[in-house]
């Protein structure tokens, strides 16, 4: 298994730190609204990656955390009169609501800021000791130059870095690269006791600071969105690093920008979209089939008639998957795979080569489309039970790495299945009684409701639009 390494700037082999277990950190959202579709990238890219690995047999520890202090944070809780708490327990709720609709499994461990002041704190004072970091004013600052790798992620040189638009400008700084560790207290921010007095972290050490505490000195993987790789990550390996004397992680991992009709997202253009707005129109399941359709690497395009195709493409899978499952429950032939000179296997080898060439979700969902197109063409009622099962297996699995949901069950405020087969019967009773005009009838009925059915030798076949 090949993956593409941000830090060498090539793709290498996966050889995990302990065998047969990855630890893998994944930068997660800060809690001060709702999650927006590029927050939406990450957690579908990265679940599905770790699926894979647990596929592969790996046991992994997944680690995404919540930063729950933050200056937009306490902007949102000044500005509706709450604490800050109150704002960040709210959105992670519903971030972990969004994650969950995108069938994105739990993380190993979901740890928050708030919640890890001890070992922030402790990790500052490592730095400090070292000579890595100075306390100016109750603030404390990394000292940029002292760490002789700063740039290597990111590819940039320090001595052509410049104070600017990324670089706050500070004159307590020593440099005007340093960044800052530490912030003193602000009259109506919440702080806490720290050896340089009450105050608050900087946002790149929690990230140094939990991967540690719940991965070790070195994890396996650290991943993220693009635009994290400078200053975020690139600071965060300058802390660990430096306080812990050890790599800080062996692969590097990021995804590419959405961007919304081929512009940037931005609230300025006005094309600034949470995941929310999209669900409205369009189901979780067709969000996330339509992130995994590119390569994780590259940007994708994010419009309407994109989430259309989406969608198209997913109900083909879905139909073709209906169309199995209701021969699975009709199988009387038996006509084995032997028979048909039909090797099921081939498309397992297709999507593992793509899986294992650095997660190419696009050339995967092409193995997953070719043997749906196969169970289209060919599975019928001569088709054994035994053969028909062995497809539904392979389908499953791809499905279940995928985080692709190939039934129905997003059905919420639809007409339930239990009725449509009703109709379904009342409809086949019309046409034996050559009442074709009922039956007409109840198949637009039927697509008033949200349901498309399809006459077949074996049966009606239906789904949901």
């Amino acid at each position: 298994m090949k993956l593409y390494n941000t830090l060498t700037r090539k793709k290498e082999e996966f050889v995990p730190i302990e065998e047969g277990k990855v630890r893998m950190y994944v930068c997660g959202p800060t809690v001060y609204d709702l999650i927006h579709i590029g927050n939406a990238r990450p957690y579908v890219v990265f679940d599905t990656v770790r699926k894979y690995f647990e596929y592969k047999g790996y046991e992994v520890n997944f680690v995404q955390n919540f930063t729950d202090v933050d200056d937009k944070i306490i902007k949102r809780a000044i500005e509706n009169g709450v604490p800050s708490t109150e704002i960040s327990e709210k959105y992670i709720k519903e971030a972990l609501k969004d994650a969950e609709g995108l069938n994105v499994k739990p993380s190993t461990k979901n740890p928050k800021v708030t919640e890890e002041m001890d070992e922030i704190i402790k990790m500052i004072s490592t730095l400090v000791e070292k000579g890595y970091a100075y306390e100016r004013n109750g603030s404390v600052f990394y000292r940029t130059r002292a760490f002789k790798d700063y740039g290597k992620l990111s590819g940039k040189n320090i001595d052509d870095l410049e104070s600017g638009a990324r670089i706050e400008i500070n004159t307590e700084k020593d440099d005007p690269l340093d960044f800052v560790l530490w912030k003193p207290k602000k009259e109506g921010e919440p702080s806490w006791q720290s050896p340089w007095g009450e105050g608050r972290p900087g946002w790149h050490i929690e990230c140094s600071v939990m991967s540690k505490k719940y991965l070790g000195d070195t994890m396996d993987i650290h991943a993220g969105g693009e635009d994290l790789i400078f200053p975020h990550h690139e600071n965060e390996i300058a802390q660990s690093e430096a306080a812990n004397g050890v790599t800080f992680a062996k692969y590097w991992m990021h995804n590419g920008f959405i961007n919304i009709d081929n512009k940037k997202m931005s609230k300025s253009e006005g094309n600034f979209f949470t995941l929310r707005d999209i669900v409205q129109k369009y189901p979780y399941q067709v969000v996330r089939f339509f992130i995994l359709s590119g390569h994780y690497r590259g940007p994708i395009n994010f419009s309407d008639d994109l989430l259309q195709a989406a969608q198209n493409s997913l109900s083909r899978i879905k139909n073709g998957y209906k169309k199995l499952t209701q021969n699975i429950k009709n199988a009387s032939g038996t006509m084995t795979a032997e028979e048909n000179a039909f090797d099921i296997l081939q498309y397992r080898r297709n999507f593992e080569k793509a899986m294992d060439d650095d997660f190419n979700t696009a050339d995967a969902i092409t193995a997953l489309f070719e043997i749906i197109k196969f169970v289209n063409i060919n599975v019928n009622e001569n088709s054994s039970l035994e053969f028909l099962n062995a497809l539904k297996s392979e389908i499953d699995t791809f499905c279940e790495i995928l985080g692709i949901i190939p039934e129905d069950a997003e059905t919420e405020g639809k007409i339930s299945p239990e009725e449509v087969e009703k109709l379904i019967g009342e409809r086949a009773q019309a046409k034996k009684e050559k009442n074709f005009a009922l039956a007409d009838s109840i198949r637009a009925t039927l697509l008033e409701k949200g349901v498309v059915i399809e006459d077949t030798r074996a049966g009606v076949n239906w789904s949901y639009k």
